[in-house]
């Protein structure tokens, strides 16, 4: 009994040791994802986003309503425009004001030539003086009323631009090229600012995520070139070419699902691998790398 234990214990020993002998470090293949959300709220009157297609970058995927904004902008113009008439009054008194200066100015230079002369008393330069004063004083009186409307202008310009932001946000457009993985919105549906619309990510380039043990990391450098085998069929792996572009700064557990070609350690360190996706490679496919060394 004690013989036929040892023979399957040898068996499996050699078979275990035989799988893990082929690679270096395993893991499984990941990507960027990115979820794409609403920036505006309302019925979502649009989404041509589908599962599984692939959508270019800055393509328009969706629109949200914006009739209440639209309607909201309308006002915010007619208001704008009524205080625009009346600051064009107020500007046509200034100019007329202003005018009225310039003839008292005239008539006080005149004075004054006079009074040299002594052709003009006192009191009639001191009436345009008097005079001249008080215009000034309307002038600046009349501008401080025109600089409070351009102050009420500049704030319904804001507003407008606010407005036309948030129109421009009710058009959903695809930040980056990539396949849609989830769709988490149907067109008519009300929803809310934040609220993911779909999920993408861009499959031409994948990262294989493996775990190093403190004995390998010494030998992981960044930039390296590695080679990389997924499943091919029962018999070979497909072996694929790919990059070191992340070494974890920190240990961690091993995940129960990796195994390495030495005995499970108890602290490994993350490494990302960069491949390019040559249409096989899938997010969660389990893959396995050889460091290229002599």
């Amino acid at each position: 009994m004690n013989k036929l234990f040892l023979v399957l214990w040898l068996l499996s020993a050699v078979s275990c040791s035989g799988n893990n002998d082929k690679s270096d470090a395993y893991g499984n293949f990941e990507a960027t994802e990115i979820i794409i959300s609403a920036e505006a709220g309302g019925k979502l009157l649009r989404c041509d986003a589908e599962e599984g297609q692939t959508l270019e970058e800055n393509a328009i995927v969706g629109f949200i309503d914006t009739t209440q904004l639209a309607l909201k902008r309308e006002q915010l113009l007619a208001s704008q425009q009524s205080i625009r008439s009346k600051s064009a009054n107020i500007l046509a008194q200034i100019e007329v004001v202003q005018e009225q200066r310039n003839v008292a100015l005239i008539e006080k230079e005149r004075l004054e030539k006079l009074f040299k002369e002594n052709a003009a008393t006192q009191k009639q330069l001191d009436d345009v003086n008097g005079q001249v004063n008080v215009l000034e004083k309307q002038i600046a009186s009349i501008e401080t009323q025109n600089a409070a409307v351009l102050s009420d202008i500049r704030s319904l310009d804001s507003q407008i631009r606010q407005i036309n932001d948030q129109i421009q946000k009710s058009i959903v457009i695809n930040p980056v090229k990539g396949t849609v993985l989830t769709k988490f919105a149907e067109p008519f549906e009300v929803i809310g600012f934040g609220k993911p619309l779909y999920k993408i990510a861009d499959l031409s380039t994948m990262f294989l995520r493996v775990y190093v043990s403190g004995d390998q990391l010494p030998k992981v450098m960044l930039g390296e070139k590695v080679e990389v085998f997924i499943d091919h069929d029962k018999t070979e792996n497909l072996k694929l070419e790919g990059e070191i572009s992340w070494i974890s700064s920190k240990a961690e557990f091993t995940p129960k699902i990796i195994q390495t070609k030495q005995e499970r350690v108890n602290m490994v360190y993350a490494v990302k691998i960069r491949v390019a996706n040559n249409g096989s490679l899938k997010i969660g496919m389990p893959g396995e790398i050889n460091f290229k060394r002599p």
